[in-house]
């Protein structure tokens, strides 16, 4: 089968990858559909490299089963399924007490086993989930990155009628402004410095959007806010910045909520770190997309909410290509010289 291998920084190759076999029999084996570039796939192609040299990457996908392990009977052959890429241990203590998201092992397909820029995927039967036919493959491979945000706002006391900016309008906060309105926020402000995501963030039920490179979030917000701000902060730029900006658009006594990794130091100035303690700030941490039991409450909501409609995930992709276009893909990312939404490849496509 061809597959995208990460062998370095700025090094991924359209390489031949030997097909996976079943050799546990929990084992599902998985026709990739669709899957999507996440966030933290642009830092580790610019920054960090890969955990394995070579290793097969992606995790955010969605497919149809073509053969189980003889243990599995939830799912079968011809089956339409999302895969939960993440992998725990089941052993430690976090485990144990069924905090799976702060297992001491884990980890995501794509990291230190094959992931899902492939033909063919394979993991363990209780990480495939049916997906009825109401939701796309295109849909359901955004369930993962859904899912890490409403594990996000599990986190914080998100009640009916709060209000809740929303820092940074990727695929992440995209899909946080429309978690909110299901919560029952009763306003949310979008923030980001680009205009085609602020409008999109509009388009799905951002009451306000904001341009900092206008004016600061921090003004903007108390003036719309009558000096107030908001009851939840949602930090999902991963930026530096605003990882330091966000806690001033807390009320007092408001939580900020991290979903976004800024794989750098971030250095608080005075007049945001004195927001933590002058305003007594809940500030919290969100990891992975999974609780107990396995893989936990946030994909049951994700696959309704979906199936429904209440979650327009196919708004957010901008870009549907071939896995040999891949490469190409990632540099055109970084240059930054067109806007660029969720990108899904389609391994069965060849140019």
């Amino acid at each position: 089968m061809k597959a995208l291998k990460l062998y370095g920084k700025r090094d991924l190759r359209f390489e031949d990858a030997s097909e996976p076999r079943i050799e546990n029999e929990n084992d599902v084996i998985i026709k990739v559909k669709a899957t999507g570039i996440c966030g933290s796939d642009i830092s580790r192609y610019a920054k960090l490299g890969p955990y394995v040299q070579g290793m097969i990457w992606g995790h955010e996908f969605s497919g149809e089963v073509v053969e189980v392990g003889p243990s599995v009977s939830h799912v079968k052959a011809g089956d339409r399924v999302v895969g939960c890429p993440a992998l725990y241990c089941g052993k430690c203590e976090s485990c144990k007490k069924g905090i799976l998201s702060q297992c001491e092992s884990l980890h995501v397909i794509g990291a230190l086993q094959p992931g899902s820029f492939a033909e063919y995927v394979k993991l363990p039967g209780e990480n495939v989930l049916f997906i009825p036919d109401e939701i796309s493959y295109d849909s359901a491979a955004l369930i993962e990155p859904s899912s890490v945000v409403v594990h996000g706002l599990y986190r914080t006391s998100l009640q009916p009628g709060d209000s809740v900016a929303v820092m940074g309008c990727g695929t992440i906060g995209l899909l946080a402004v429309q978690w909110a309105k299901i919560f029952g926020a009763s306003e949310i402000f979008a923030i980001d410095i680009d205009d085609q995501k602020l409008n999109i963030a509009k388009e799905m039920g951002a009451d306000f959007t904001i341009n900092p490179l206008e004016k600061s979030a921090y003004d903007q917000i108390m003036e719309l806010t009558n000096g107030k701000g908001v009851d939840i902060a949602v930090e999902s730029a991963g930026s530096p910045v605003t990882s330091a900006q966000v806690f001033s658009l807390a009320k007092k006594r408001g939580q900020v909520v991290f979903m976004g990794i800024p794989y750098g130091d971030v250095l608080v100035e005075r007049f945001y770190f004195e927001k933590i303690v002058r305003n007594e700030l809940t500030v919290l941490g969100s990891w992975n997309a999974i609780s107990s039991p396995f893989p936990g409450k946030e994909w049951k909501t994700t696959i309704d909410c979906m199936r429904t409609g209440k979650i327009n995930a196919e708004a957010l992709i901008t870009h549907r290509i071939t896995l040999e276009e891949g490469p190409k893909m990632f540099e055109k990312i970084l240059e930054k010289k067109e806007f660029i939404g969720k990108v899904l490849f389609y391994p069965e496509i060849r140019l």
